[in-house]
């Protein structure tokens, strides 16, 4: 006997599905969902694979005020469950880049994010004050690449420095500055705090770990430039514990960042306590990735039970909460 399909529960189900509400808000500015690229993991070129205008957010590479060609080859090489970079962050200079590349990033019809960065600290001025009159709707201020000005200290590492930094950056521009903390720190507490006393709308958890790997054939690094960043997969644990540290120490959103290549993956640094997220490796191996994410991101808030992104934001220990909160005077659950 043939099973009788339901064809209105489907389509009941389906438009529950299209209602879950997506939308996020990050000083002041509207995401229309919590998922964005991480910086240097995507460019204006996927707009030939993908959807931009559906995107919660595009992210520039990271833009610095002088022409930079970056390290030299190899700059990527896989590993086992990741990747290692050690690109360098090549950028064409401020000039270059607002009369090419952030005309393309404007055209994708979603929320524009330029993140910005500096050998020095007076670069990082130099790009906020170029882009002042240009469209841009936040700015990501990259603290985690060696800054040769403190004798090749991140400066992400020293809340006093990262105070300092974002603080005049914050008096040279108008536009939210969203923080990318690095996670080479024995706590991630300080440098948040110190981030969003000095005027920082938003932390970004985190760039890549410090890696290494060897060519046993030759003892030498495989990155032309010795130790790089690693990313993928296998850094998602130790991704979500840092995001949950810094929301549970600062009163702003935090941006998660770190092995992320799914629906749940997004579900789950919400819950930890992100209030959006970016996805970086999966890009390299799917470039559909962040389009995937977000067509199964609504149907999986329906069968989580919730109607908005919103909802799970910081729940981690809500189910732990409640049931404290639940209990009567000898200890039996109601």
């Amino acid at each position: 006997m043939k099973a009788v399909v339901n064809q209105e529960a489907i389509a009941d189900s389906r438009n529950a599905e299209s209602f879950a509400d997506l939308s996020v808000s990050i000083g002041g500015v509207a995401f229309k969902n919590p998922v964005m690229p991480a910086s240097g993991c995507f460019g204006p070129e996927l707009a030939d694979l993908i959807p931009l205008s559906t995107l919660g957010a595009v992210v520039t590479k990271t833009v610095f005020a002088e022409r930079r060609a970056g390290n030299p080859a190899h700059r990527l090489t896989e590993t086992r469950f990741g990747m290692l970079n050690s690109v360098g962050i090549p950028s064409p200079g401020s000039r270059a880049f607002i009369d090419g590349p952030l005309r393309a990033y404007q055209a994708a019809g979603t929320t524009l994010i330029v993140s910005i960065g500096g050998l020095f600290t007076d670069e990082y001025y130099e790009m906020a004050e170029a882009l002042a009159g240009e469209e841009v709707d936040a700015f990501e201020v990259n603290v985690s690449c060696p800054n040769l000005e403190h004798g090749g200290l991140a400066i992400g590492t020293s809340p006093e420095l990262l105070f300092e930094l974002v603080e005049n950056i914050s008096q040279r521009t108008d536009r939210p500055l969203f923080v990318k903390l690095t996670p080479s720190v024995s706590e991630i507490g300080p440098v948040a705090r110190a981030a969003e006393d000095a005027g920082a709308a938003a932390v970004i958890v985190a760039n890549s770990f410090p890696g290494l790997a060897i060519d046993l054939r030759t003892r030498t690094s495989v990155l032309g430039n010795g130790a790089g960043g690693y990313t993928g997969p296998a850094v998602k644990p130790m991704a979500l514990k840092l995001v949950h540290d810094a929301a549970t120490a600062v009163g702003i959103p935090v941006i998660g960042c770190g092995g992320i290549s799914s629906a749940e993956d997004v579900a789950e640094f919400l819950i930890a306590g992100a209030t959006a997220t970016q996805i970086g490796t999966a890009t390299f191996t799917r470039p559909t990735a962040m389009s995937e994410v977000i067509d199964d991101l609504a149907p999986l808030l329906t069968r989580l039970g919730v109607s908005r992104a919103t909802d799970l934001i910081g729940t981690l220990d809500a189910a732990e909460r409640l049931a404290t909160n639940g209990t009567e005077d000898d200890g039996r659950a109601r």
